[in-house]
Parts: C-alpha cells; structure tokens; sequence
C-alpha cells in the first residue's frame, strides 16, 4: 500500500474559498495522493441496491480503486455479501471498520450481530459499530441497541466497540455513550444547511460537541462529506467546486490535527435518491463509472 501517513503540508493555510477549479482539482488530487485517513467503502455497480447480489470481483475491483489513497475501509453491513468485504480489505492490507446494519427488524438484527461477531473473531475486524443511525431514524429503543453492544462487547473483548450516529446522540443519549468503548460520530454540516463558508467551522465544533459527550473516549468522525451536484438544502449548496473545497478543507484539518475521518464516500451510489433526493447520488469520490471526479 502506498499510504504516506506525513502530513499535507502543502495544504495547510490555504482559503480554498479564493480558489477556481483548476486548482482546487490539483490540490484534491495532492491531498488524495499523500493518503487519507479512511473512506466509507459500498461495493454497489451501476444500477445496484443494498439487497441485491455483490460479486467478490466487484468488490476487489473497487478495493482495488482505493488501495492507494487510504489506509483504513468502513462498511455498513455483515450480510448479503457484505460480509466479505473485510475478509478481501485485509487481503489487500487495509484497516477496518466494521458496521452491523440495526433496524426495527429482529430476524435481520440477529444475523448482522452474528455476522460482526463471526468477522471480528476470525481477525478481519480492527473497529467493531453496532448499528448506524438507528436512534436517529427511531427504529430502535435504547436498551435494545446497548444490550446488543453489550453482547458484541462480551463477545470481541479485545476489540474497541462503537456505536455509529450523529455527532449530537452522544449528548442526547449519555447511557448509550457510556456503554461504548469508541465514539463514532457522523459530522455533516451540509445537511444541517450550513453554508460552505463556515463548513469546517461548523464540523469542528460538531467533533468538539462528541468528544466533550465522550468524557475521554477517542473520537472518530465516520462520516462526512459534500455532494457534487443536487439540490440545495437551505444554506448548503451542492456543486462541483463546493465539494472540492469540502475534501481539501476536510482532509487539511484531519491532517494537521490528526483528527481521525472516515470520508463519505468512496464512489457515488445512485440507490441513495431515495431517501435523501437527488443529491444522495453524488457524494462520491469516484463516480458511478469508477472515475475519480478530479
């Protein structure tokens, strides 16, 4: 792996606000290049959804795509092919950071934490999450989800347990706090219709927010990101050039004060119109042909 974990010196400092396209391409490119933290990793073709079937060879084909440019892969789920996405990103040397998808359906539930428990006891998990945004969506009370923390927990001792949601959870939600041995908080200014202008700003206090809710526990920022193109949500503007300016800040900030970030995302995922509208299309590194934006 050619991950370069030196810091992005030629960043640092620099008002990505004055900058026209050309250059915010060339300095995404030199920040992709010197390695990034992590990247959420979906293994989903053209046309594909959460459901439908994932070849081995799709997922080393995209594994492949990234190897360079990142050191650690977060992924969502352990069924329907996704389970074997660990066991291939430790083939090629990555981390990982390993997600059981939670929901309001128990049967599903129960596979997805037998399978994270399955993966971590066999070596192919460094992180383990239990859930994502399940209190955020209110599919789940929360002695439900921290009896499943508890069970993965007593299950991988050795391994640092998480549960992934929204930056403000953790305050809102101090028992589920406590019973995780990790902070994994997502951080979107974006969709809180913050202007690109204050973006960092706004996702620095975000991080702040978790880390004071942790009282000491590391924190790791899971997801965050700007969409190339879409609809507008409030102050928060999709373009091309505003998710450049996004990447390069983003990557600058967890560079210089090694502020461990999983970037969302890998590759662009047409699935996600339809439940965050247009925009969840575009929040991809690579699009949809695999071809790297910038």
């Amino acid at each position: 792996m050619s991950y370069r974990k030196e810091k992005v010196k030629s960043l640092l400092g620099i008002d990505t606000n004055q900058l026209d396209e050309s250059s915010l391409q060339k300095l995404s490119r030199s920040a992709l290049e010197e390695g990034i933290h992590g990247l959420c990793f979906s293994p989903y073709d053209k046309g594909q959804k959460p459901g439908d079937l994932i070849s081995e060879s799709q997922i080393r084909k995209k594994l492949e795509i990234i190897r360079p440019y990142t050191q650690w892969i977060r992924t969502f789920s352990c069924t329907e092919g996704n389970e074997q996405i660990p066991v291939l990103a430790k083939e090629y040397g990555f981390k990982t950071l390993v997600g059981a998808w939670l929901s309001d359906d128990n049967e599903v539930n129960q596979n997805e934490i037998q399978g994270l428990i399955e993966l971590a006891q066999k070596g192919f998990i460094d992180i383990a999450a239990v859930g994502n945004e399940v209190m955020y969506r209110g599919e789940m009370e929360e002695e439900e989800l921290i009896d499943y923390i508890k069970k993965v927990q007593q299950a991988i001792p050795d391994i640092p347990v998480g549960y992934v949601d929204a930056y403000y959870e953790f305050t809102d939600r101090p028992k589920i706090t406590e019973e995780c041995d990790i902070i994994l908080a997502n951080c979107y200014p974006f969709w809180e219709g913050c202007s690109l202008e204050y973006s960092l700003v706004y996702m620095k206090q975000m991080y702040e927010q978790a880390k004071t809710a942790g009282k000491g526990k590391k924190v790791i920022i899971t997801e965050t990101g700007w969409p190339s193109q879409g609809a507008n949500f409030e102050a928060s503007i999709p373009s091309y050039s505003n998710s450049l300016r996004y990447f390069i800040n983003a990557q600058n900030w967890s560079n210089e004060d090694n502020i461990p970030m999983f970037y969302f995302s890998s590759f662009d995922e047409s699935w996600k119109v339809d439940s965050e509208g247009d925009v969840g299309a575009y929040w991809g590194l690579w699009d949809q042909d695999e071809k790297l934006k910038f």
